[in-house]
């Protein structure tokens, strides 16, 4: 099946006349021109864009994006509203995928609207429930502007933390090893200090906040605080400081799971942020390039 240079414009959000420039130098793998148009596989995927792949540059495009999307503020609840169409469960389904929860993004609609699938785990339905709550839990701490804490954090991670009622908002209190991981979290009277420190460091840096958030993350997930729920906990972290700062909430996918992994490694063997910082980069320039779009629609 293929489709055309508009088709997939839409789909990647970028111009009908770059898909065209894209085809014509054999950027997208498949494509054949057909009279005056193009016709484009319909699985083919978006082609990274070599004139805006250094730190600096995409760094620019999301301060510009930003600015032009506070021109258009205040929003109004129902613009709000569309903006986070479909969000909360994708992002639901994606952020618990990656910790191994089994439903697929149809399964996890069903249950946030209530119902149960047969043959799923309860903790599933469950896991599918508490991301769902913890996030709108975000929204209301967006609207009161609230400092991030410890006290903040364990909120969250009780939310998360649905299926398991004796561990939910306490750290841990014995050790762990993550499987494969180039590094292993700190001892458990380490958790509080480390914390505190972690938050602290936040609190001074005067780095872009990409960088700062990228350098966040894995620090809070080095750590490790919770016997269980770190990754959804840390995630929603990310979008509770870049919603207060006036951007969109990003959706890691399940499908860069290796990329969000390998991320990780890279820092602990090089110490170099940069992997997740262009992760969470490209996320934060495709969400507000959705923003401005509909936006203008």
């Amino acid at each position: 099946m293929y489709m055309t240079t508009k088709q997939a414009a839409e789909k990647w959000n970028i111009s009908d006349r770059r898909i065209r420039v894209l085809c014509s130098e054999g950027k997208i793998p498949g494509a054949y021109q057909e009279g005056r148009g193009w016709k484009i596989p319909i699985d083919a995927s978006k082609p990274e864009d070599r004139r805006y792949n250094s730190k600096e540059n995409i760094l620019l495009q999301i301060d510009r994006k930003k600015n032009e999307l506070d021109k258009r503020r205040p929003l109004t609840e129902g613009e709000i509203e569309r903006l986070n169409e479909e969000f909360i469960v994708e992002y639901t389904y994606n952020s618990n995928a990656i910790e191994g929860n089994t439903l697929t993004l149809r399964e996890t609609d069903l249950v946030l609207r209530g119902l149960t699938i047969d043959q799923k785990p309860l903790k599933d339905h469950m896991e599918a429930v508490g991301h769902k709550e913890a996030f709108e839990f975000l929204r209301e701490l967006v609207k009161d502007n609230v400092t991030i804490s410890e006290s903040i954090i364990k909120q969250i991670h009780y939310l998360v933390l649905a299926d398991k009622k004796d561990d939910r908002g306490v750290y841990r209190k014995v050790p762990v090893h993550i499987l494969g991981a180039k590094h292993e979290p700190v001892q458990p009277y380490l958790i509080k200090p480390k914390m505190e420190q972690l938050l602290q460091e936040f609190e001074k840096s005067d780095e872009h906040i990409v960088t700062k958030l990228a350098r966040f993350h894995i620090n809070f997930e080095s750590i490790h605080p919770f016997i269980d729920g770190n990754g959804r906990t840390g995630r929603l972290l990310v979008n509770l400081e870049l919603m207060k700062a006036g951007y969109p909430p990003i959706d890691i996918k399940f499908t860069d799971r290796m990329a969000y992994y390998n991320a990780f490694d890279e820092y602990h063997v090089k110490h170099d942020v940069s992997s997740m910082e262009k992760l969470f980069a490209k996320y934060i320039n495709s969400r507000l390039d959705m923003y401005l779009k509909i936006l203008q629609d």
